[in-house]
């Protein structure tokens, strides 16, 4: 199984994001890297692993009731927390970019894969994490080990659900054009999504 990093930094985030985030977004988080970093290895690409683990665990951070009131993205916010907490630690100016990056374009498919490996294998260690997607390319005594390590513990789905729920429902605009709104759709009957070709008709009748 692929280590945690161990640098200060590494535990110093790893510490941060327990306390803020609770046990569901914490083991996410770190399989995430997990996923990301075997991922990486059996494509054999060269990444910073303190770089991919700095952007896998505060992935989520956005979503956590102190950014209850923010009206951004959840990713930015998470991408923006990031940035601060490596500046604090004098992290260089372009890696902070690639960890930014990285997490504000983890719910964006088509594009990360694309990009520096870090930023992809972020985005491809959450689709796993979540829904399972390109799991096959990590064996089977490694998917064994990981959950080991980081349980998703009772009722995953639904514990993520309503985590992203709550954590969106006061935003509801910044999902639009993302499948961060099948969140409130799947939550809350009365919402309706925004609709491209609706706003487009509006403005030009």
């Amino acid at each position: 199984m692929t280590m945690l990093p161990d640098s200060r930094i590494a535990r110093e985030i790893a510490q941060y994001v327990r306390d803020t985030a609770g046990d569901l977004l914490f083991h996410h988080s770190a399989r995430v890297y997990r996923w990301g970093a075997l991922l990486g290895g059996q494509l054999g690409l060269a990444f910073d692993r303190e770089l991919l683990y700095a952007a896998a665990m505060f992935h989520d951070i956005g979503i956590t009731p102190h950014y209850h009131g923010s009206r951004l993205r959840f990713e930015v916010d998470g991408a923006n927390a990031a940035r601060d907490f490596l500046h604090g630690h004098g992290i260089a100016e372009l890696d902070i970019e690639r960890v930014w990056l990285a997490i504000a374009l983890h719910t964006t498919p088509g594009i990360p894969e694309h990009m520096h490996p870090e930023i992809r294998l972020v985005q491809a260690g959450a689709g796993m994490d979540m829904v399972g997607r390109g799991m096959d390319a990590i064996p089977a005594a490694a998917r064994d080990a990981v959950l080991a390590a980081h349980p998703r513990g009772h009722d995953f789905a639904h514990a993520v659900i309503d985590t992203f729920y709550a954590g969106l429902k006061h935003r509801p605009g910044t999902t639009f054009g993302t499948f961060n709104d099948d969140f409130l759709a799947f939550k809350d009957p009365t919402f309706r999504r925004g609709n491209l070709c609706t706003l487009l008709l509006a403005a030009h009748p």
